[in-house]
């Protein structure tokens, strides 16, 4: 089996470049070789490779700064994955996607389903929206997950962002009122494969870490695992503004994947311990090959 990935050097697609190896021959590509902003670079590469899975984990992720660059944000987030979705379904592949929490307002007191209504609240919400409206209109065989306040042990996260301000300062105000599931690339990329190994018709599930927290709640967790003594003072949205509009709410249930392929995502708070176990050198950190 061939599989094509794009976004090797990313959080997601650094640990998948790993854990889908076992599939068959994984041909892992960077922005250098494959260029979500080009379609007809998207084009040319599935043509010469003739995939039977594509798996899409690049992105456009800078949430503030998609405010504005819209145009940037939507032909990757968007555009490309309608390219992706096209060249698919001529090839009868499967297509896995990855988009985000961040396709709801918030306004929902409990955990989001996949039957809710998305209503994005800002520019990065909406082109991952209309990425997954371009998949599931194309009619290829498809996979969207949406997940969650993602980090991991490289790239730039929250999680490595606190643990190097940790070091520099005795306090940190973070922002307490939006809650949401801290997700590990790791677990991702480990789901992602579990459910390829299962026999499905696709669809659109949402992936995520088990339980919710806030920012500040995931901040004090981080500290707390790193034994690092700083301070975490609790504020609002209101007193940290941001270019692009947060969800408060932002949980997602992940019932139907449970159901659907046996996954269930571990708690959140074990995920972190396990990624500042690899940060420390406790588990290795899994390099592609």
């Amino acid at each position: 089996m061939k599989i094509l990935l794009t976004g090797k050097n990313g959080q997601v697609g650094w640990e998948l470049a790993q854990s889908l190896a076992p599939l068959g021959e994984v041909m892992a590509c960077d922005r250098s070789a494959l260029d979500l902003a080009n379609p007809d670079r998207i084009t040319a590469v599935i043509r010469d490779t003739r995939p039977d899975i594509i798996v899409n984990a690049a992105a456009y992720t800078a949430v503030d700064k998609a405010e504005s660059e819209p145009d940037l944000a939507h032909a990757i987030n968007a555009e490309a994955p309608r390219v992706l979705a096209g060249e698919a379904k001529k090839l009868g592949a499967l297509l896995v996607h990855y988009s985000t929490d961040y396709v709801f307002d918030g306004n929902k007191a409990g955990a989001y389903t996949e039957e809710d209504t998305p209503n994005p609240v800002n520019v990065y919400g909406q082109s991952k929206l209309a990425g997954e409206i371009a998949i599931q209109s194309s009619g290829c065989r498809h996979l969207i997950f949406r997940t969650s306040w993602v980090y991991g042990p490289r790239g730039a996260n929250f999680l490595l962002t606190m643990l190097r301000l940790g070091k520099e300062r005795e306090e940190l105000q973070v922002v307490d009122d939006q809650l949401g599931a801290p997700t590990s690339s790791r677990m991702i990329a480990e789901a992602t494969t579990h459910t390829l190994r299962k026999d499905s018709s696709g669809g659109l599930f949402h992936l995520a870490a088990a339980g919710r927290t806030s920012w500040c709640g995931f901040a004090r967790k981080i500290f707390e695992t790193a034994g690092l003594k700083t301070r975490v003072v609790p504020i609002a949205s209101a007193q940290y503004r941001t270019a692009a509009k947060r969800p408060i709410n932002s949980a997602l249930d992940c019932e139907k994947l449970r159901q659907t392929f046996g996954f269930t995502p571990p708690n959140w708070e074990s995920e972190v311990e396990k990624c500042l176990d690899t940060i420390n050198g406790r588990q290795k950190v899994r390099d592609p090959e």
